[in-house]
């Protein structure tokens, strides 16, 4: 158990602290006070004051974290500006976030998923030019029989060349595509004989485990992957490529993730696969024991989630600031103190909910349902 919660508790210290650091950078930029800045919630640990008063600290449940601005009554900026001008004198007032220019306070806001982004981007751009990145073209080797992939026509020697419109650059990104896929048919485009074609394959979805020996429902066509023409393709990058790579990285888990909630919204998805912090750790522990790159590379990929879901318009998150800033844009005025605290618990509620969910399906992976 130990395994699993010491790589865990590493990854999601620097996850959230880059979050947290991203509101934290532009907040001191505009000269917003910033009163605590604290990894997790719940009762201090250990902590330290800096020169500028912010109380830095590290908090029992470290599922998160929060920077506290100056004249804020609690860590959700609700404050209602009328009283805080009537509280403060102008001195003061020139620290409190909620007087700040709208573009500021917005900015600030979109900081922290955007560090995240940033943080996703710095790692894979780190690995494609110290380690490298695969490009060694997917080939079939075999199309089972009586396989979806045999019925839609595949067949040895081709070359998978798209899937549902996303480029095949290297043999690895074939079964996450498969996998990443929500429709009832992927759309793959072969070449075969130098020819493109475009085959449509509707998968079997079979109950399977991945490679760390966790359940998954896997969504399988039936064919075998090799190397073309034998080669293995592992190329280092320069940083210019390195960082195009990263971005369109960045971009295309984003996206995926978006059509995959999109999915389960609809009905059409499958919802046992959505996890919470109890599988995370899991998987965070199991990916350490294969070493450094792979850690970190599992470490961008929970950035990307993080900083997307903080954009997500439900009050409590980043996203829900940025739409009540959207109201304040249209409307010409903040909204109401009794307004915004009506939306915080709409928020709540959905919140606890997801949470209470990923966590029943995290309980079942480990059959305890």
């Amino acid at each position: 158990m130990f395994n699993f919660v010491l790589p865990f508790i590493v990854l999601i210290l620097v996850v959230v602290f880059i979050h947290e650091y991203g509101h934290y950078y532009f907040a001191k930029k505009y000269g917003v006070g910033v009163t605590d800045f604290s990894i997790g919630f719940g009762r201090e640990i250990f902590g330290w004051n800096d020169k500028s008063g912010t109380r830095w600290k590290i908090c029992w449940i470290p599922l998160g974290g929060y920077v506290k601005f100056f004249g804020d009554r609690n860590v959700f900026s609700q404050s209602d500006q009328e009283k805080i001008i009537a509280k403060y004198n102008e001195v003061d007032r020139k620290k409190l976030f909620v007087l700040k220019p709208l573009y500021q306070r917005s900015l600030i806001v979109a900081a922290g998923p955007i560090a995240n982004f940033i943080l996703a981007v710095v790692i894979f751009s780190f690995i494609y030019m110290f380690v490298g990145k695969d490009f060694t073209p997917a080939v079939i080797n075999e199309v089972k029989k009586n396989s979806p992939a045999e019925v839609a026509g595949f067949k040895k020697n081709d070359v998978i060349l798209e899937i549902d419109g996303t480029k095949v650059k290297s043999i690895l990104e074939v079964s996450k595509l498969i996998m990443m896929s929500t429709s009832t048919f992927i759309d793959f485009k072969i070449s075969r004989y130098d020819q493109d074609m475009i085959l449509k394959v509707k998968p079997n979805i079979i109950e399977s485990e991945d490679n760390l020996g966790n359940k998954i429902n896997k969504r399988m066509i039936g064919i075998q992957l090799g190397a073309y023409n034998n080669q293995i393709k592992h190329i280092k990058l320069g940083p210019a490529k390195a960082l195009y790579y990263s971005l369109s990285e960045v971009y295309f888990v984003s996206t995926s993730t978006l059509k995959y909630l999109g999915s389960i919204l609809t009905g059409s998805g499958d919802s046992s696969q959505l996890g919470g912090p109890i599988r995370i750790a899991k998987v965070t522990g199991q990916v350490a024991e294969f070493g450094l790159i792979p850690f970190l590379s599992l470490m961008a990929y929970i950035s990307i989630s993080l900083g997307l879901i903080n954009l997500f318009p439900i009050p409590l998150l980043d996203g829900g600031h940025l739409m009540f800033y959207g109201f304040e844009k249209i409307l010409g005025r903040p909204l109401s103190q009794k307004t915004q605290e009506g939306f915080f618990r709409i928020g709540m509620f959905l919140i606890l909910s997801l949470m209470f969910f990923a966590t029943f399906n995290d309980l079942k992976d480990f059959g305890l349902f």
